[in-house]
């Protein structure tokens, strides 16, 4: 399993479904990858079509296989709503190192809920390298400088 840094270029999102009733909704991403969390900023007003054009990195250690991008409406002075989700295996980035801008589908009770725009990159971790040469040398007293 590979280690190294997962870099997550979050662009925008489309065709989201408006969860507020009155005015745009404001949206932002929770991103998730083991037991790591990252949160983008609101997207003020932006209702269903928000831009945020953000970099994120996370540590990729053993077990991780998915990247999860859960989409929330920021409500003030009560609980944020959902929107819909994505999640995306990592393998393929793992093995192209590079996977450029692209929409993904957004879903919400298995159903369609617009698309997000983001690139994945990921960049392995130096290992030192075990296959060193050893090489015999054996001293002795003809190598030694000793005299009498």
């Amino acid at each position: 399993m590979p280690q190294g840094k997962l870099q997550v270029v979050l662009v925008s999102a489309k065709g989201l479904e408006n969860t507020d009733f009155l005015c745009n909704m404001d949206p932002y991403v929770l991103l998730t990858c083991r037991t790591q969390e990252q949160k983008s900023s609101v997207a003020s007003g932006k209702g269903s079509e928000p831009e945020w054009n953000e970099d994120f990195i996370f540590n990729i250690s053993e077990g991780a296989s998915e990247l999860a991008l859960k989409i929330m409406d920021s409500d003030a002075g009560s609980q944020d709503d959902f929107v819909g989700e994505v999640a995306i295996p990592l393998e393929p980035v793992f093995i192209e190192r590079n996977i450029p801008l692209t929409p993904y589908t957004v879903v919400k009770d298995g159903e369609y809920r617009g698309e997000i725009k983001f690139g994945l990159t990921f960049t392995p971790e130096e290992r030192e390298s075990r296959d060193f040469e050893v090489e015999e040398s054996f001293g002795g007293w003809k190598q030694s400088s000793y005299t009498d």
